[in-house]
């Protein structure tokens, strides 16, 4: 029933999408595509949600890619796997360029997300595409801890 209601709304996805989490409200997609699970990242302006202090909270491309550039990412132009990396791709809306959704790349090649409020996902990249996360606008690497 889940999985029919994720595909409804991201009629993108290939048949390789699993879900990999139970339903919960603790984090949201940008902390999760930081590696956090136990807080919202978002550049609200009353200070809700967490951010990194020295990034201004607005929702532009530009600040959320200063945002996890605080996590020692940069910007790179390949979506493929890359050994010794860990890639993010943020998603932003094609008309106004605000951004949407972020998810990480895994060791396997496939992309993790969290759904809103919802289930994390294992999915193609290109598979959350579409009306509700828009397209990808940028795309971040960093080196994995253990080839330091």
């Amino acid at each position: 029933m889940a999985m029919e209601l994720i595909k409804q709304n991201f009629p993108n996805l290939s048949r390789d999408c699993t879900i990999t989490s139970p339903e919960t409200s603790s984090y949201n997609c940008i902390a999760w595509a930081a590696g956090v699970s136990d807080k919202f990242w978002w550049p609200d302006s009353e200070y809700i949600a967490f951010w990194p202090q020295q990034i201004p909270r607005r929702v532009t491309l530009e600040c959320f890619i200063a945002a996890f550039e605080t996590l020692r990412y940069v910007r790179c132009e390949s979506e493929e796997y890359e050994d010794g990396f860990e890639k993010i791709a943020i998603f932003v809306d094609p008309y106004t360029t605000k951004p949407t959704h972020a998810a990480r790349q895994l060791t396997t090649g496939l992309w993790t997300s969290k759904l809103g409020q919802s289930f994390d996902i294992e999915h193609d990249l290109r598979g959350v595409c579409g009306q509700i996360y828009g397209t990808v606008g940028a795309v971040m690497k960093r080196e994995l801890a253990s080839f330091f």
